[in-house]
């Protein structure tokens, strides 16, 4: 259930609703997790966008984008971070109708410590969580 965050220039996007929509699909896609509610409900995206003069480099160019991506532990094997990495690249490219953007984006994968995600007010293991995805299947096939 990653959490993504969007960092960039003020119009950079012209559709921020349908990046943070297309970003967090793109995400559980990669992810590969089960197609339950439990998943689509808590994996999400937030488009920040800052004025050109908050964002820069060592240069003082500020026309890149910064996506981070916040993870369980263990949840993106070294085969998964590098296609998540091309992919959201070129989403935000797509997105920005930019192609140079592909040059000019960041992306950070970052994971949770074990009990460091909190959902439905509790700070969840590794193990919570896969117990909650079994229970949720588990009352999906019996319902």
């Amino acid at each position: 259930m990653p959490m993504i965050d969007i960092y960039a220039a003020v119009g950079t996007f012209a559709d921020t609703k349908k990046l943070a929509t297309d970003a967090a699909t793109l995400v559980k896609s990669v992810e590969q997790v089960p197609d339950i509610p439990m998943f689509r409900e808590n994996t999400a995206a937030f488009v920040h966008e800052m004025p050109l003069t908050a964002l820069s480099n060592v240069d003082g160019d500020g026309n890149y984008v910064r996506v981070q991506v916040l993870t369980n532990a263990g949840a993106l094997d070294r085969q998964k971070q590098m296609t998540l990495v091309e992919k959201l690249t070129e989403l935000i490219a797509e997105a920005a109708n930019d192609s140079t953007l592909r040059t000019r984006t960041w992306v950070l994968l970052t994971e949770a410590s074990p009990g460091g995600w909190g959902l439905w007010g509790h700070a969840q293991t590794n193990d919570e969580l896969v117990a909650a995805a079994r229970a949720e299947i588990g009352r999906l096939r019996a319902g």
